[in-house]
């Protein structure tokens, strides 16, 4: 027989997939446009969004983990420490800074947010996973209208 820790009247159920998500925030500079290519060129592909002089948003980020819950703490992962992993590998490489010029996981890519959401995939995966959870989506808000995610498939 396998004893459990109290699940406070609630049935424990094993196997359960649970998906968790924190939202960040940082606010960033870009540009769209490929160096080998004219002005002309990079204006008539990437628009407004190619202006020499860069742009910025206010972006929203949204990590989801994925786990069983914990019978214990009924916690998937301690989204404190979610939280600290992705300041520390994301956000403060990012807030307030040039995607182009300063930040260090996004050089030789063109900084679209489809790239910079694979290149957070990519700096969350494994400290993540030492939680014992694992990445299951990476969600980047651009502007109001547009957002771009990220399920760690290729």
């Amino acid at each position: 027989m396998v004893t459990r820790a109290p699940t406070f009247g609630l049935p424990y159920q094993d196997n359960a997939l649970v998906h968790i998500t924190r939202r960040e925030r940082f606010s960033a500079a870009h540009k769209l446009a490929r160096p080998e290519w004219s002005v002309e060129q990079n204006l008539a592909t990437f628009g407004k969004c190619s202006n020499p002089n860069w742009h910025g948003h206010n972006y929203e980020l949204w990590v989801t983990v994925k786990g069983e819950p914990s019978p214990e703490t009924g916690f998937v992962v301690d989204l404190s420490m979610v939280s600290r992993i992705i300041n520390e590998r994301v956000i403060h490489k990012l807030d307030h800074k040039n995607i182009d010029l300063d930040v260090d996981f996004m050089k030789g890519r063109l900084s679209s947010t489809e790239n910079l959401a694979i290149a957070i995939w990519e700096q969350l995966t494994e400290p993540i996973a030492a939680l014992g959870c694992s990445l299951h989506c990476i969600k980047v808000q651009e502007t109001e209208n547009n957002s771009v995610e990220y399920h760690g498939e290729r």
